[in-house]
């Protein structure tokens, strides 16, 4: 018998490589990175570049210390390099994205076997590590050039603050408001949605379960203007798209999925209203990814005949 290869999915019946997956991925980043350097400046492109570098190099260097087959090729580190990056805002300071970068890459994906074989997703563990090591750095956001305001409150520090200035639906729709590099300018992130969609690289049911628990429950709670906050500020909609939807940390049976994307809606919800913490986008993904695999167990089918 031939040497049997065993290896991560895609296979080759698919019609899709790791790497081209990973190049439509990072496409699909594209409009909400440029939109986040055209909304804050040369300093949001410095952080990307500094996470995309620190992501290759570090994966790069693990590969060799280790003395495995480098694997950087795939793309899969440049794809957490830019998530973790457009997760950050501009206030962070680069040694600490470089930090958070080497974490994701070093000690979720490679320590436990590279792509394929991680227990969460990278980008949004190393976002984590970062909010509990620098809270006063990486909480919050930053205000894109030419907004005027007393201080970088994002829309989610001030819904529910009686007399807070609240930014109007259009501007923050198009990015004219505090927050991460690319969670602002949502037309740009719909934008990558539709495109990730027509390639067939992710399906609409997990970003579509999850964004619309947190509507459906914070307009129970809040009411309609509220519930349209809650969709457009904090990420959600790039964690939805982009995180929530990583092929290697969410469950593959279609009960699983949407259950997974119940969850985080439910998290997040659930930590936006009733504890003190930034935002529970990040923390509500984490949650599920370390979940996946129950899940995967409690919805599998049985056979035809099986116990």
């Amino acid at each position: 018998m031939e040497q049997l290869v065993m290896s991560s999915g895609p296979h080759i019946h698919s019609g899709a490589s790791d790497r081209r997956i990973m190049l439509d991925v990072i496409l699909a980043l594209l409009p909400a990175a440029v939109a986040g350097v055209i909304l804050f400046g040369i300093p949001a492109l410095w952080v990307i570049l500094t996470c995309v570098l620190s992501a290759v190099i570090s994966e790069f260097l693990f590969n060799l210390i280790a003395r495995k087959k480098q694997s950087v090729g795939d793309l899969s580190a440049v794809v957490t390099g830019l998530l973790l990056a457009l997760n950050l805002s501009v206030n962070v300071p680069l040694w600490q994205a470089a930090l958070g970068t080497v974490f994701a890459i070093v000690l979720v994906k490679c320590v436990f076997g590279g792509i394929g074989r991680n227990f969460a997703n990278p980008a949004i563990t190393g976002r984590v590590f970062l909010l509990i090591a620098f809270p006063s750095t990486v909480a919050g956001g930053a205000l894109p050039k030419g907004i005027d305001a007393a201080s970088s409150a994002t829309p989610l520090d001030l819904i529910g603050v009686e007399g807070a200035q609240l930014p109007t639906l259009l501007q923050m729709f198009l990015g004219q408001r505090g927050g991460a590099i690319g969670e602002t300018c949502i037309l740009a992130l719909l934008i990558g949605f539709a495109y990730l969609l027509l390639r067939k690289v992710i399906r609409w049911e997990i970003p579509v379960i999850f964004v619309g628990t947190v509507f459906l429950l914070s307009l129970i709670f809040g009411g309609f203007n509220t519930a349209v906050y809650e969709v457009l500020a904090g990420g959600l909609v790039l964690g939805a798209v982009f995180m929530a939807t990583d092929y290697t940390t969410t469950p593959i049976t279609a009960r699983a999925r949407m259950l997974f994307a119940l969850g985080c809606g439910l998290i997040t919800f659930a930590i936006r209203w009733f504890c003190a913490l930034p935002e529970g986008v990040s923390y509500s993904i984490l949650c599920m990814n370390i979940l996946a695999p129950w899940l995967e167990k409690w919805t599998r089918r049985k056979p035809l005949g099986g116990v």
